[in-house]
């Protein structure tokens, strides 16, 4: 276990959990670190992102963070201002690894989810959240332009005008607004049914054949912002590379027997 999460496989699905409720900078390196273990990992099909503490995220620790950058903070000096953008792009690079999680990736919200914490979860597939749960893109109210991924995928989520009037006030919304603004896929009543819900949708996935999955999840990527053509012609590609396999066999051969599918991700 790493000091800011904990990680556990069953079967195929891996769940993360965040032990802290705030994002020290070593955890950025561990989530990262556990994210690129996972991409490495073949038999892991979905994973299930929730944290143990009385809220799923408070976001950036400030103190500790401006403690590890110093002066970089304030001061005027061009190698100072160097050291800040570089040590920026390697706190991106790290929830650019969960985004770039070849399965998906399921985030159980509760309580609040705030500024580095909406940043995690907006990287993540899919939202679920306990009707207590609410957001912020909390950085505005501080004086920081978001910086960690909030302002650029949270647009292809909720749309500009959503995205936009969360970064530009800074104000709290509820887990109902959330899912009327496309921002959580599923509201449930506390912790113990996030829970449930989490296990669940992550088994549904698991359950279909694994080369599809991440196939679909690549095919969505590719064509984020892309026109329509291109989207079409990459799953042309895609499919007339990969769509014969032995999971296809198995699923024709199930229907045709009336079972189940037993999907080996060959």
């Amino acid at each position: 276990m790493a000091d800011t999460l904990s990680i556990e496989k069953t079967e195929h699905v891996t769940t993360i959990t965040l032990e802290i409720p705030t994002m020290p900078p070593k955890f950025f390196s561990e989530i990262g670190a556990a994210f690129r273990a996972i991409a490495a990992d073949r038999e892991v099909r979905a994973v299930v992102l929730r944290s143990k503490a009385k809220h799923f995220s408070y976001g950036l620790d400030l103190s500790a963070s401006l403690q590890e950058l110093g002066g970089a903070m304030g001061s005027g000096s061009a190698s100072s201002r160097l050291d800040l953008h570089r040590h920026i792009l390697e706190l991106q690079a790290e929830f650019d690894a969960v985004a770039a999680c070849p399965v998906p990736v399921i985030a159980a919200i509760h309580g609040w989810c705030i500024g580095g914490g909406v940043d995690l979860a907006s990287a993540c597939d899919l939202r679920i959240a306990t009707r207590d749960s609410k957001f912020s893109v909390r950085e505005t109210r501080i004086a920081i332009v978001a910086d960690l991924g909030s302002l650029q995928r949270l647009p292809r989520l909720i749309g500009q005008a959503n995205t936009r009037e969360l970064a530009f006030t800074g104000k709290d919304i509820d887990a109902a607004r959330a899912k009327e603004i496309g921002l959580v896929n599923q509201v449930v009543d506390d912790v113990a049914a996030l829970g449930a819900a989490a296990a669940a949708m992550a088994k549904e996935i698991a359950d279909n054949p694994p080369l599809t999955v991440r196939g679909v999840k690549r095919v969505l990527d590719f064509g984020e912002g892309k026109p329509i053509a291109d989207g079409l012609h990459y799953v042309a590609a895609w499919n007339a590379a990969f769509l014969a396999s032995e999971d296809l066999g198995e699923a024709l051969a199930a229907f045709g027997e009336k079972r189940p599918p037993r999907f080996k991700g060959r």
